[in-house]
C-alpha cells in the first residue's frame, strides 16, 4: 500500500556543509525561511552538518527556498534530495 503525501506537498531533504561553528546559526536561519513552506532542521554528524526537511506546495517555492539557503552566510555546499 502506497502512503499518500500530505496534500500533495513536495518533500525534499537539503543536506548542507557549513562553516565550522556556524551550524546552530545556519539551522536557525533556515527555520526562519519557513513562511511559505514547512521547514525542519536537524544537526547531524558526518560528511554533512545539517539536514533540512522541507515540505513545499510547489517546485517554484522549493527552488526559491534552496536558492536562499545556498546564498546564506556560512553555507559552503548543499545537496538536495527530492522524495518520490
Amino acid at each position: 500500500m502506497e502512503e499518500e503525501k500530505d496534500n500533495d506537498l513536495i518533500r525534499a531533504y537539503i543536506l548542507a556543509v557549513v562553516e565550522l561553528g556556524k551550524d546552530h546559526e545556519v539551522a536557525k536561519a533556515i527555520k526562519l525561511l519557513g513562511n511559505e513552506v514547512k521547514v525542519r532542521t536537524d544537526l547531524v554528524f558526518g560528511e554533512y552538518d545539517l539536514v533540512a526537511v522541507v515540505e513545499s506546495p510547489s517546485m517554484k517555492k522549493l527552488d526559491q527556498l534552496i536558492t536562499k539557503i545556498r546564498s546564506m552566510d556560512g553555507v559552503l555546499k548543499t545537496i538536495t534530495l527530492i522524495a518520490s
